[in-house]
This record gives C-alpha cells, structure tokens and sequence, in this order.
C-alpha cells in the first residue's frame, strides 16, 4: 500500500506537470522561468524548512546543513564550470556562444539533485502516516501529489530552460520521483531510526530550492530590463507562490480537523502537507 501510494504520488505528480508544461509554447516556457522562481522560493521558505524546524530537531545543526548545501550546490557548479572551460580552452568563439546555455544546464542539474531530495523524503513521510492510520496514509499521499504538479512544472520548466529535451526532462523528472519509492521503502523498516534525518534531507532540498532560484533564474529574468517584461515577471513569481501557499494551506486546514481524533498520529500529520 505505501509502494503503490508513493508510486501514484511522484509519478501522478510527474505526469500532470508534463502535461501542463508540454501544451505550452516556448516563449511560454521563457515567462514560466518567473513562475518557477516564485514556486522554489514558496515551497523552501514556506513549506520545508517550516517543515523541518517544526520537527524538534536542533537549529543550529538544521542552519549548518542550509550553510552546507548552499555550498555544497555551489561547489557542484563550480566543478561543472571548470570542467567546461577547460574543455572549450583555445575556442573561444564556442565558449561564449555556448555559455548561456551551459550556465541553465547547471542549474537542471542542481533541481534534480534537490528534487530527488525532496521526493525521498515525501516517501518517508508517507510511510510514516501509513503507519499510523491508512486513511491518514492515503490522504498525505494526495496532498503531497497536490503539493508536487506546481513543484515539478518549476521544475520541469527550469529542465526546459536549461537546454534539456521535454522527453529527457519528462524521462529525468519521472526517475527523480522514484526517490518517493525509495523513500517509502526506507521509511517503512527503518523508520525509527530515521525519522530524525526527515528534517535534515527537507533542508537540503529546501537549499537546492534557494540556490536555483537566486542564483540561476533570478539573473536570467534581469536580462530583459523592460517595463512591460518586468510586470509580467513580478506577476508570475507571486502567481508561483500563491499557487504553493494554496496548497500548502488547503492541506494543514484538512489535517487540523483531522488531528484532535488521531492524536498519536500527530507526528505523521506534522509531516503530511509535504
């Protein structure tokens, strides 16, 4: 029941969001970057690290891990680029056509590594309400594909832009969700010991969240410093946060009703929005 509730939930996800980001036209694509930024701002400031402070665990160690993968995502970049420029050395001319292009690309990378994040720990929090109450199990895993058709059309968009084909990006985006499968798995017979690290793998994806949005898109939709364009963007990143704050406060309403009868499952219903 967890396998086949994690399976519907990345992979439901996955496919609305292919459907919704295949029907749009590029130019689109280029305005829904805006969108994207507004959707990854909302769902790291928002909903996982809220998430993951709420859990009890120790601030500071939860401040250092954001430190560290604020980091570490920059390393990862890093690494990609002088791997880049060293392959391009003595061809100048390619280097600067192809760099634009080369930048985006880091930043798929990135929103996969995050995202897969992101998904293992759906998966554990799925199990864990499966585990208290079936019915709590099933309407978490709901939530959370809710949660994720905004989420992986960011994150689809952001493959897009990066240079990605939409069958590879759709094909990149549904093994990502799979991370739910694992997460499920690992989460039904080691939950005890690693409820503890539910938080922790929250604000590692919540850092990828961050560092794309900031350090990716955010440059890029600067490129085009007209008023008509600026507007447009303004609009589109509050239209991506009003559609994760929608859900995200759509799901802790039903669950705050929910919560009074279930109380031990109380710790599953933390989680169950994510």
């Amino acid at each position: 029941m967890i396998l086949l509730a994690t399976t519907i939930s990345g992979v439901g996800s996955i496919l609305g969001a292919a459907l919704l980001s295949l029907t749009a036209a590029s130019r689109a694509v280029e305005r829904m970057v805006s969108f994207s930024v507004g959707v990854l701002l909302a769902t790291a400031l928002l909903h996982s690290l809220p998430e993951a402070f709420a859990s009890g665990a120790d601030p500071r160690a939860l401040f250092g891990t954001l430190l560290a993968g604020l980091l570490g995502f920059f390393l990862l970049e890093k690494i990609s680029l002088l791997r880049h420029s060293h392959h391009h050395e003595g061809d100048g001319h390619h280097h600067h056509h192809g760099h634009d292009r080369e930048e985006a690309g880091r930043s798929g990378l990135t929103i996969l590594v995050g995202d897969t994040f992101h998904n293992f720990a759906d998966g554990i929090v799925i199990a864990a309400a499966f585990l208290a109450d079936p019915k709590i199990g099933i309407v978490t895993a709901l939530a959370i594909a809710a949660h994720e058709i905004p989420q992986e059309v960011g994150d689809f968009i952001v493959l897009l832009n990066a240079g990605f084909s939409k069958a590879r990006a759709f094909a990149f985006n549904l093994l990502s969700s799979l991370a739910a499968v694992a997460g499920g798995l690992v989460g039904y017979f080691l939950l005890d010991e690693m409820s503890g690290w539910v938080p922790y793998v929250l604000v590692i994806a919540a850092s990828s969240f961050l560092y794309i949005a900031v350090s990716d898109l955010m440059p890029q939709m600067q490129r085009k410093p007209r008023w008509r364009e600026s507007i447009v963007q303004v609009v589109l990143v509050a239209a991506g946060i009003a559609a994760i704050v929608w859900v995200t406060d759509g799901v802790h309403d039903h669950h705050g009703h929910g919560e009074a009868g279930h109380g031990g499952a109380g710790h599953a219903h933390a989680h169950a929005d994510h």
